[in-house]
């Protein structure tokens, strides 16, 4: 336990707001738990209703620094998407095809023909140079480097 009095009422302040934390994150969970829920009994309209309050629990414990950003937009995308997924489900379940509404149309396979590929096309081939060719040519010259020259002391 600290002596100094500002060192006691640090740790009085941080057991506060660890307990402030625990309960926002606690809320932040419960939400995503009823989305969640309400997605298994497949009430859907229900659980798009409750996804803004969720997201907006998500984002506040996020700029409190509660949870991390990444952690925070993780959650929100999973639960997006678990939404979306259930979405799909129920309206593939709601609109089953049935044999008997399809009229049954018989397909006949073409004959197989086998097609040749196309011809590749040539690369152009270089010119190679002739001796006259080359004599034409100006030729560059080369140029030493330079030296620094010595320099030689002023007289003041």
């Amino acid at each position: 336990m600290p002596n100094i009095k500002s060192a006691k009422k640090r740790v009085i302040v941080n057991q506060k707001k660890n307990e402030q934390n625990k309960n926002i994150r606690s809320e932040v969970k419960t939400e995503i738990k009823k989305v969640e829920a309400l997605i298994k009994e497949n009430k859907i309209e229900e659980a798009k209703a409750l996804l803004p309050n969720a997201f907006a629990l998500i984002d506040s414990a996020a700029s409190k620094n509660i949870i991390h950003p990444n952690n925070a937009a993780n959650k929100k995308s999973k639960l997006a998407k678990k939404v979306d997924a259930a979405t799909a489900t129920v309206k593939t379940e709601e609109k089953p095809v049935k044999a008997e509404d399809k009229p049954v149309e018989e397909v006949k396979p073409e004959p197989i023909t086998e097609e040749k590929p196309a011809p590749k096309a040539k690369k152009p081939v270089a010119k190679k140079e002739t001796a006259a060719e080359d004599a034409e040519k100006p030729v560059k010259k080369v140029s030493k480097p330079r030296t620094k020259k010595a320099e030689e002391p002023k007289a003041e």
